[in-house]
């Protein structure tokens, strides 16, 4: 069950990336061999199915998507996690981890610009961007090499 979920969340994860690999062409599904039969991913809508072959013939029946499910509670987390922290930072306690606030007096140093921390920022995604494309790619020549 746990490859089932980690096969599902990879599939529907990369179904973007796949499309950006510039390939040619364009068939609409990908399948992948799994134990009981074949995982299709529809390269349109990212939808991932399970295809197995009883006796009436090939049925394919959809993978839950628990990646919508995951995100939703993530939201969720976050918004109490900030509602948490303005509870702390309105009693007038200093949030676990940071340093604690300056004085409501002392002036920020007007001098630094934003520019350099989005800078980095966009440095840090573009290189994360680019390491996930690569483990995409590893991922899909060993899927071509065990097929």
């Amino acid at each position: 069950m746990r490859i089932w979920m980690t096969a599902v969340l990879f599939l529907s994860c990369a179904a973007p990336a796949f499309a950006q690999t510039g390939e040619a062409d364009d068939r609409r599904f990908s399948f992948h061999k799994v134990d009981d039969g074949f995982l299709r991913l529809d390269g349109r809508t990212g939808a991932v199915s399970l295809c197995t072959r009883p006796d009436s013939g090939w049925a394919c029946r959809s993978v839950p998507d628990e990646r919508t499910a995951l995100e939703a509670e993530i939201a969720r987390l976050g918004r109490e996690n900030a509602t948490l922290k303005q509870a702390l930072l309105d009693r007038g306690t200093a949030l676990p981890g940071l340093p604690p606030r300056p004085p409501a007096n002392v002036e920020s140093d007007s001098s630094r610009t934003g520019d350099a921390h989005v800078d980095r920022v966009v440095a840090f995604m573009e290189k994360v961007w680019r390491r996930t494309l690569e483990m995409i790619a590893n991922v899909q020549r060993d899927l071509a090499n065990r097929l």
